[in-house]
């Protein structure tokens, strides 16, 4: 499908058509996340921070059982 920008304020705008929004459950209060790999932009429904801030908890428990007492050595 090729999608053309439309004028919106001082920049543009792209305009995603229904059926796709409903297919990929994405809604006007949904926060997408935009990056690029350098030659794509790329959309993805951004995580709930709750979710984002559990997975992170998650990996510095982990990395305190792993590793704690070399991390205490090292910060004296």
């Amino acid at each position: 499908m090729i999608k053309t920008l439309a004028k919106h304020g001082d920049g543009l705008a792209l305009v995603i058509q229904r059926p796709i929004l409903d297919l990929l459950r994405i809604g006007e209060e949904t926060p997408l996340e935009v990056s690029t790999d350098g030659k794509r932009l790329i959309l993805t429904a951004a995580e709930p921070c709750a979710s984002r801030e559990a997975r992170v908890r998650a990996a510095v428990e982990k990395a305190n059982n792993q590793c704690g007492k070399a991390l205490k050595k090292l910060a004296e």
